[in-house]
């Protein structure tokens, strides 16, 4: 990304300047006031707002730069932080309806659609990074292998939101240690297995891979060894234990 639309980027959370001798004017408070205003209630998207980005995006992609991370505060936003992995959020949908427009904007231009990806998933926070996981599996076909790193980036992270994100559909393009390693991750910091696209539990096609049984198995009984609960999804990859006849 170049200097400009760095600056385009800071220059959405930039404060308006302070009146004269430092003071905040009536106007600026206000406008401060509506702003916070319209991000605690528009939990809604904005559809009529978000069609015309999109629109712009498909001409112009390079709008995406500003556009991507303004859409939580002028688009729409589910209050708060989000609480567990997986939940739905209203930024997640519009942003990534923003990344679909800048597929078609960039449409057999592989290379270009990967480098704005990247760079809104660089200078992105947590939340725009999350949405730029979450859009990889839509853009699958157009980009190919080339944002394989940024799955491998949110999954040296401990943040379960980014690692959730990044194990959608757009996961099986791991090659099978990485893909394994990030199921392992999963258990480590408290990720559903259910969010792992293509996993299918002990009974499925995922469920036959021995490599990753074992790694499971080694993983519950490093933390059974610690007197350490074993979680539920673990277990459902392991053997069911061997029932002992009573004594009579």
């Amino acid at each position: 990304m170049n200097m400009s639309s760095e600056g385009d980027r800071v220059g959405l959370d930039t404060p308006p300047p302070s009146g004269s001798g430092g003071s905040t004017s009536d106007a600026s408070v206000g406008r401060a006031a509506s702003a916070s205003e319209r991000v605690e209630t528009n939990t809604v998207a904005n559809e009529r707002t978000l069609d015309a980005w999109c629109a712009e995006i498909e001409t112009d992609p390079t709008r995406i730069r500003t556009r991507f991370p303004a859409a939580a505060r002028e688009i729409g936003r589910t209050p708060g932080t989000s609480p567990e992995p997986g939940a739905e959020r209203v930024e997640d949908d519009v942003r990534v309806r923003l990344l679909l427009a800048l597929g078609r904007g960039l449409a057999g231009d592989p290379d270009a659609l990967s480098a704005e990806v990247h760079d809104l998933y660089r200078f992105g926070d947590a939340d725009e990074r999350r949405a730029v996981l979450l859009g990889l599996g839509h853009l699958d076909e157009a980009i190919g292998d080339r944002a394989v790193d940024l799955l491998h980036d949110a999954l040296r992270t401990n943040d379960p939101r980014l690692v959730a994100a990044a194990l959608g559909t757009y996961a099986a393009r791991l090659d099978p240690a990485a893909w394994r390693q990030a199921v392992l991750k999963c258990l480590f910091v408290g990720v559903p297995l259910r969010l792992v696209a293509g996993l299918d539990g002990p009974d499925g096609p995922t469920g036959s891979d021995d490599e990753l049984r074992r790694m499971v198995a080694d993983y519950a009984a490093e933390r059974r060894a610690a007197g350490r609960e074993v979680p539920a999804d673990a277990l459902s990859f392991l053997p069911a234990p061997t029932q002992t006849a009573r004594e009579s």
